[in-house]
C-alpha cells in the first residue's frame, strides 16, 4: 500500500522520466489510469461520446498519448498533460481528415444515400465542414493552453495586443530576434528560468538596439513560447514571417 501510495503522489513529470528511462510497467500503468483523460480529449475533438473498447478515434489518441510519453521535455515549461492533450488532439484531426479522403461521408441530413453518393458538392462541402469544425477545436484550445502560459511569464493577450508592433518591419525585426532566441539552447533555457529575456547577452546576437529590445520584450517573449511548444495554429500565422527569418 505505501508503495502505491508513493507512485501516486509522484509528479506525473517525473514518472515520464522514469518511462523514458525504460520503465515498461509504469508505462503500462499511465496509460491505463488516463483513458479516461485520453477519451475526454478526443471526444472534445470528435463532438461525441468516444467508447473506448470501440471507437477507432480512442485508439488513435491512445497511441498518441504513448507517443507523447516519448517526445515531452520538461524543459519547454509546458506541463505534460497540456503537453500531451495537444498532440492526441492533432493525431485524432490528422485521422478524421485521413478517413475523410478514403471514405465518403456516408450521414448527411435530410438527404437519402442514394442522394448523398450522387452530389459530390454536397459530400465535399459536408467533408469541409466537419474539417472545420475539428481544426476550430484544436485552434481554441492552442489558444487556452497559450493563455495558460503567458501566465507564467506575467503576461496576457490583452497585452499582446497593445504592445505589439504595428509596422510589419518592426513585427519581423522582433520575430527574427526571438527565432534567433529559440535557436540559441544557453539563451532559451535562461527564458525557460527566469522568465524574461536576456537583454545582454542577446544584444550580441541580434543587431537591434537595447532600447527596441525593452520595447518589444513582451512581444519577443510571446514569439518566443509560441516557437517553442506544439501550437501547430499559432505556429501557422507566423509562416510567412519565418519563412523570411529563415532565409
Amino acid at each position: 500500500m505505501m508503495m502505491t501510495k508513493q507512485l501516486t503522489d509522484t509528479p506525473i513529470e517525473e514518472k515520464i522520466e522514469a518511462i523514458q528511462a525504460g520503465d515498461i510497467v509504469l508505462q503500462n500503468e499511465l496509460l491505463q489510469t488516463y483513458k479516461p483523460f485520453i477519451a475526454k480529449c478526443v471526444s472534445e475533438v470528435c463532438k461525441r461520446y468516444i467508447d473506448p473498447k470501440k471507437d477507432d478515434e480512442f485508439s488513435v489518441g491512445l497511441m498518441a498519448f504513448n507517443d507523447a510519453i516519448f517526445s515531452y521535455k520538461s524543459d519547454k515549461g509546458s506541463s505534460f498533460l497540456s503537453f500531451a492533450k495537444l498532440v492526441v488532439k492533432r493525431k485524432v484531426i490528422d485521422y478524421i481528415r485521413y478517413q475523410q479522403k478514403r471514405l465518403p461521408l456516408l450521414s448527411l441530413d435530410e438527404m437519402n444515400e442514394e442522394e448523398q453518393m450522387e452530389n459530390p458538392l454536397v459530400i465535399a462541402a459536408a467533408k469541409e465542414k466537419h474539417q472545420t469544425e475539428a481544426e476550430n477545436v484544436q485552434r481554441k484550445e492552442e489558444i487556452i493552453l497559450f493563455r495558460e502560459k503567458l501566465k507564467t511569464y506575467r503576461l496576457t493577450l490583452e497585452e499582446l495586443t497593445k504592445v505589439s508592433p504595428k509596422h510589419r518591419d518592426a513585427r519581423e525585426s522582433a520575430i527574427r530576434v526571438a527565432y534567433i532566441l529559440y535557436q540559441d539552447t544557453q539563451l532559451s533555457e535562461y527564458v525557460y528560468r527566469k522568465k524574461k529575456l536576456p537583454i545582454k547577452k542577446l544584444l550580441k546576437k541580434v543587431e537591434v538596439s537595447k532600447k527596441t529590445l525593452e520595447r518589444n520584450r513582451k512581444f519577443i517573449i510571446a514569439i518566443f513560447i509560441v516557437l517553442s511548444n506544439e501550437y501547430v495554429y499559432l505556429k501557422d500565422y507566423l509562416k510567412d514571417y519565418l519563412k523570411d527569418v529563415k532565409e
